[in-house]
């Protein structure tokens, strides 16, 4: 480990949402792990999600810190506790973001109290503040997106070749240019930048792209074995630094870690894993369609439903707030859960996601195919059943299903916006859901192709962390880049 005067010292600002905040502590549990001085800044609320594991590093001699800063609710007009995008009432997205930026002075203060002074900054791309941040106290800054290069690509081949304006209607499909591969969309299947609708999201289009001119580069959680022509692609299109040093998930080695990473569960992940231990090796679903999925509660039906006539054990993590008590109503009205008793079990709020993928027992993961849940699927060798929702998620399941060749499409073709679900009713019917996971789960010549294929990529993905493995050496390159930046800046 470096010596303290030379020890190079990273502070991690993570957006406060379940998918950007978990993967950014596991990337400063790796990078600390690797001899970097990682203080991680966030609120009260959010360091509470993995105070437990921080601590323990700690005392082991890792040197990782936590900052707490508090998040200023009322003074954004947030209701008091609102820390996290997935607590967020949806029309207050502006003023959460508002909020965000408000941790700029007390982050500018801590630089100027601690010693040793940060050396980098790596930042959500989320936050462009950070910028500002970065060239006052004269140090370089890196973006993270939680996304992959081959999702990255994809949007920005679309942004400039504005592809998407030329088409007639949101359902007509049209070919991404200057890819490696023939990838395929509709404009109803794209992010929500590509159709702002407010000006709010435009002005958030434009700070991101202003801060990102001032980045030293990009640090991806993925590896570069899983994408490697839009790995060298990106790089060249940017003309960034770009560092995959993933998966991230998987520097939680025991189960201790997998089970206390991210929130808290909702029951003992004991119980989880003793119904798992009584089924036979790769018959059991795992369904779970993220924590910012709000589908209606006709939807959800309809998800419970296609599971039920699957006739396969399933392990279903719903998502409590949103439309919930109509749906619950349902469940207790038909007497579902009696009915799937002792061959489903559901999981209310929050589940060790990374725990209980790696089961055996679990023979198929049906995902909302964010990035985080696609990357956890592969380090599982899991194959997946891909149900797009929201964000880049469409671009993900393109990677799954025709470039990885490890997923089975359920059949949604647009992207809910956030804030509107209520207008989106159902959109996939139970016998979509049933033959996607039939498929999925079935033998055949071309479900053993597709896990088999699973396999072979789980084994890559712990490859690449390991000594001399392509993450591992990326992780190197990363920290002796931002020292010689830092160097330099230094004599001038």
């Amino acid at each position: 480990m470096a010596s303290q005067s030379l020890q190079p010292h990273f502070l991690l600002l993570p957006l406060m949402c379940p998918g950007h905040l978990i993967p950014m502590v596991d990337m400063g549990r790796l990078l600390a792990r690797n001899g970097v001085r990682i203080t991680i800044v966030t609120t009260p609320l959010n360091a509470n999600k993995f105070k437990t594991i921080i601590d323990r590093d700690a005392e082991s001699g890792i040197p990782i810190q936590v900052l707490q800063l508090r998040f200023p609710c009322a003074e954004a007009g947030l209701p008091e506790g609102c820390e996290n995008i997935e607590d967020l009432p949806r029309q207050l997205s502006r003023n959460f973001m508002h909020a965000a930026s408000m941790l700029q002075q007390p982050v500018e203060q801590f630089m100027e109290e601690t010693q040793p002074r940060p050396s980098c900054i790596i930042s959500d791309r989320h936050l462009p503040w950070t910028a500002s941040v970065a060239q006052k106290f004269r140090i370089p800054r890196l973006g993270f997106d939680g996304t992959s290069c081959f999702a990255a690509m994809c949007s920005h081949s679309i942004d400039t070749s504005k592809i998407h304006e030329k088409v007639c209607n949101d359902s007509e499909p049209f070919f991404v240019p200057g890819l490696p591969d023939r990838i395929e969309f509709t404009k109803a299947q794209l992010p929500t930048n590509f159709n702002p609708g407010s000006v709010f999201l435009k002005e958030k289009n434009e700070q991101m792209a202003a801060a990102e001119t001032t980045t030293l580069g990009l640090v991806i959680n993925s590896f570069e074995e899983l994408e490697w022509e839009y790995v060298e692609e990106y790089r060249k299109r940017k003309g960034h630094k770009i560092w995959c040093i993933g998966p991230l998930s998987l520097c939680n080695k025991a189960d201790l870690d997998k089970a206390q990473r991210g929130n808290r569960a909702t029951c003992d992940e004991s119980q989880f894993l003793r119904w798992l231990d009584s089924w036979p090796t790769n018959s059991a679903i795992y369904a779970c369609l993220g924590t910012l999925n709000c589908l209606v509660a006709t939807q959800l039906m309809e998800l419970a439903l296609g599971l039920e006539a699957s006739n396969r054990p399933f392990i279903w993590v719903i998502r409590e707030g949103y439309d919930t008590n109509e749906f619950e109503k349902w469940i207790s009205k038909e007497g579902f859960e009696e009915r799937t008793k002792g061959r489903g079990l559901l999981i209310r709020g929050w589940a060790p996601q990374v725990l209980l993928l790696s089961h055996p027992a679990i023979g198929g993961f049906l995902t909302h195919c964010g990035w985080n849940s696609v990357i956890e699927g592969v380090c599982a060798g899991v194959p997946m059943i891909t149900w797009p929702l929201l964000a880049e998620q469409f671009f993900n399941e393109k990677h799954v299903v025709q470039l990885l060749k490890i997923g089975e499409r359920i059949g949604a073709e647009i992207v809910i916006k956030w804030g509107d679900e209520d207008k989106y009713g159902v959109m996939v019917k139970r016998e979509e859901i049933t033959k996607a996971i039939n498929l999925v789960m079935c033998g055949g010549e071309e479900g053993e192709e597709r896990r088999k294929r699973a396999r072979e990529l789980q084994e890559m993905a712990k490859k690449a962390l390991e000594e001399e493995g392509s993450s591992y050496l990326n992780i190197i390159k990363l920290i002796k880049d931002v020292q010689q930046v830092s160097s330099k800046d230094t004599e001038t």
